[in-house]
């Protein structure tokens, strides 16, 4: 039991690289998920040919478009989640 606590008691390491770019690459994610479930939930973005089923792969599809549109930054919500994080993470923006 002391171990356990000894460990959680510690700090954790620094992150290695540039904080800010694994805020940035989160934010993306997070709009990458946002715009899959957007997608699943209308319908949308996934032609399905057994007739209104989905099939094993439309989720592969929705993704890699949600994706897309994450990396492209035209809609500016990945923009937008880092920056917010940015603030709440204490750092002054870039």
């Amino acid at each position: 039991m002391e171990a356990i606590t000894s460990t959680l008691g510690r700090t954790p390491p620094p992150l290695k690289g540039d904080p800010t770019d694994t805020l940035r690459t989160q934010a993306q994610a997070l709009e990458a998920f946002l715009f899959a479930e957007m997608l699943r939930v209308s319908g949308t973005g996934a032609p399905s040919p057994t007739g209104g089923t989905e099939s094993q792969f439309d989720s592969f599809l929705r993704q890699a478009q949600a994706d897309s549109v994450a990396a492209s930054g035209q809609t500016g919500l990945a923009e937008a989640i880092y920056r917010s994080m940015l603030s709440r993470a204490g750092f002054s923006g870039s």
